[in-house]
């Protein structure tokens, strides 16, 4: 195999279909499907599954493309590290960021980002802390922003910052502007899933309080959440810049938790098993400065910036 079957390989991946990832290339497709053939038969095993929608990879096709993306993104850091050494950060850079986070940190980042690194190119995935693990160890991802430290040992992250996390009650059944957690025990609850970090959290700290959760409604979505407690379906938790806006308007009743208040911490990671580019240190020092920047300044409301250990 040659680096040009490697990205073909891996565009077809990203893709999802070998029609996308000519046009991605701008290579014809039956050239695009020889190269897949080619591959295929000196590896003698099927790297993909072929369907109606596109492909999907095999678990042999699921390990090559994890492992080329770290051959291709090791071979981008020699030239970066070659060509850069007199010149300032380039190239690509790739973020996951939880959606909640996104919508804060995205726009302030990328100003920053075209004034002061010009010559790198950020891109932004949005999706659940989870699932933006999983991106950064199939390589999808150079850093991100997590809620929960990953268990796998080949990402690495510190303390980014800690968001409070508060109670909200229709406006009409409002718990005051302060009140332990107990304040829950015969309220239904409308809470994220339990495969949402938050969710975990949230039913930690009631067990740790002798509470049982009674759920009403699980839904992953925050407006849909603020809509059915504004509704009358119950009461949940949220992180307070979810809430702030609903609160000063009147459409929820908000009430901090009572000392020592309740919690949630974000981490920035990356991979640990391989050095990061001049452009992705710059990257990362760069967005630990924005969040810094939106805390100070009050633009990320319920939130404390955490310094690096």
């Amino acid at each position: 195999m040659d680096l040009r079957q490697l990205r073909y390989f891996v565009e077809i991946v990203e893709q999802g279909s070998i029609t996308g990832a000519a046009r991605r290339l701008n290579v014809a497709q039956p050239a695009l499907s020889l190269h897949l053939k080619t591959v295929e038969e000196q590896l003698g095993t099927r790297l993909l599954d072929r369907g109606r929608s596109g492909v999907t990879p095999t678990e042999a096709g699921l390990l090559l493309a994890r492992r080329a993306r770290m051959i291709l993104d090791d071979l981008a850091r020699v030239e970066e590290d070659v060509r850069g050494l007199d010149r300032e950060p380039r190239g690509l850079v790739r973020i996951g960021l939880p959606g909640t986070i996104s919508g804060i940190v995205t726009v302030p980042l990328l100003m920053a980002a075209r004034d002061r690194f010009p010559a790198i190119r950020l891109t932004i995935a949005e999706a659940m802390s989870g699932f933006i693990a999983d991106w950064m160890g199939e390589g999808r991802v150079d850093l991100a922003v997590l809620y929960a430290r990953s268990p796998d040992e080949g990402i690495g992250s510190e303390p980014l910052l800690e968001e409070e996390l508060v109670i909200l009650a229709p406006p009409d059944r409002g718990h005051g502007a302060e009140v332990d957690l107990a304040a829950l025990a015969d309220e239904a609850l409308v809470l994220p899933s339990a495969a949402h970090g938050l969710r975990r959290q949230i039913d930690a700290a009631l067990v740790e309080r002798g509470l049982s959760p009674r759920i009403a409604v699980e839904i992953d979505s925050y407006s849909n959440i603020k809509q059915l407690v504004a509704a009358g379906f119950g009461a949940s938790i949220l992180p307070v810049h979810a809430v702030a806006a609903d609160a000063r308007e009147g459409r929820l009743a908000v009430s901090r938790i009572a000392a020592p208040g309740l919690w949630r911490g974000a981490h920035l990671a990356s991979p640990s098993g391989r050095p990061m580019t001049r452009a992705q240190q710059a990257v990362r020092h760069l967005l630990r400065e924005v969040v810094a920047d939106l805390v100070a300044g009050g633009h990320w409301a319920g939130a404390r910036a955490v310094q690096a250990g």
